[in-house]
């Protein structure tokens, strides 16, 4: 009896260290109370994860402020041709958000939850990024050859209306496979999730289509947009080409199937967040929050111009009737002491002939704006420039 006390005192001690001996062990960086399936947001051991949580959340952080400065200066693009992208890179921004809130479902563990919002969202996503981009080479290819652009609204609308197919598709494969087979969530082939992101890639060659030839056309103020959007399209195929022969065939040649399946797809979000990023809507918002170019005046004391552009310049047009006319006969006037002039010729006793000057180098000739500054009058030149010998 007197052993009672004292066993009653380490049953609970003896439990503890039972259950701490049942429990998990913690990996290495989760100190913060993360326990599975969260492990991959904060395990060290497995590096991945970590960096692709970096990155993304990166990436979320660029893409909101980009969003939060376009809203912020969109009184300040007043030009019709500006405007209509900014609903494109806006609605491209959402996209890019979600590529990269996407890949932190890839760090946790599957369930069937996780697995429903892999097939349903990663189609869809991508066609909405996809979709701008290519309503971005349409507008690009119009403002190329007619000089304006379908309004912001309209591209909006149609980007949305494309990405909704892809929508429609992956709610159909989710239906086929888990309600009326009765397969899990998670039981699905490589090859078949690629194959339900054909439409995905329609988008995508079209967009680069429509690059090529926004590219080709002859409006040099847009060709410098079009280049950037023929280089992120380019770029994307690169990325999907990879991903995909990774993701079906090269974990299985490697023998990495199915440990590395989440860390293809995961990286290849988020390489795919940075690349539109980077390469398509910060050159966008740029180019719309640019001022516009102001027409450069004429430098009326550069004699180096040509002189048909000076008259073009000139001050003809402000001059009043009564003046113009003024200046016209005076003109006449001059032209013909000019020809009596070039037609006389005039010698020198000691030298021969002399040969004749033009009027106009030798002799005081007022300008328009001389004569209207003094009022009509006609300006005498002095009497010893009109002297010859």
């Amino acid at each position: 009896m007197a052993f009672f006390p004292v066993l009653v005192f380490l049953l609970p001690i003896l439990d503890l260290g039972f259950a701490q001996d049942k429990e998990p062990k913690v990996p290495w960086g989760c100190g913060f109370g993360l326990t599975r399936p969260y492990t991959l947001l904060c395990d060290l051991e497995a590096v991945w994860g970590v960096v692709v949580e970096g990155f993304a959340a990166a990436g979320i952080l660029t893409a909101l402020l980009l969003a939060l400065v376009l809203l912020c200066r969109l009184r300040s693009v007043t030009e019709a041709e500006k405007r209509s992208g900014v609903g494109p890179i806006l609605l491209l921004l959402l996209g890019i958000v979600g590529l990269f809130g996407l890949s932190f479902a890839y760090l946790i563990e599957r369930n069937q939850s996780l697995c429903v919002v892999h097939r349903a969202l990663w189609g869809v996503l991508f066609s909405l990024c996809f979709s701008c981009m290519l309503v971005q080479g349409v507008r690009l290819r119009r403002l190329g050859r007619e000089r304006r652009s379908p309004c912001g609204c309209a591209l909006t609308g149609l980007a949305l209306g494309l990405a909704a197919v892809q929508g429609i598709v992956a709610a159909e494969w989710l239906l086929l496979t888990v309600l009326r087979h009765g397969q899990q969530a998670c039981q699905y082939e490589p090859l078949d999730f690629a194959l339900a992101c054909s439409y995905v890639l329609v988008l995508l060659i079209a967009a680069l289509v429509a690059a090529v030839l926004a590219v080709c056309s002859k409006a040099q103020p847009w060709r410098c947009n079009a280049v950037w959007l023929l280089v992120s399209c380019l770029l994307s195929v690169l990325l999907w080409a990879t991903w995909i022969g990774f993701y079906v065939y090269g974990n299985k040649a490697l023998e990495k199937a199915p440990e590395w399946d989440d860390p293809v797809l995961a990286v290849a979000l988020v390489a795919q967040g940075w690349l539109l990023l980077l390469c398509h809507a910060a050159p966008e918002a740029h180019v719309c929050l640019r001022p516009p170019a102001q027409p450069s005046a004429p430098d009326y004391f550069d004699t180096s111009q040509n002189s048909t552009r000076m008259r073009e310049t000139s001050f003809d047009e402000d001059i009043p009737l009564s003046h113009r006319q003024f200046v016209e006969n005076q003109g006449y006037g001059f032209d013909e002491n000019t020809a009596g002039l070039r037609s006389g010729g005039q010698h020198n006793g000691n030298t021969g002939t002399r040969p004749s000057a033009p009027f106009r180098s030798n002799v005081y000739q007022p300008t328009e704006m001389t004569m209207i500054l003094n009022g009509g009058n006609r300006i005498i030149p002095n009497s010893s420039k009109l002297h010859c010998d």
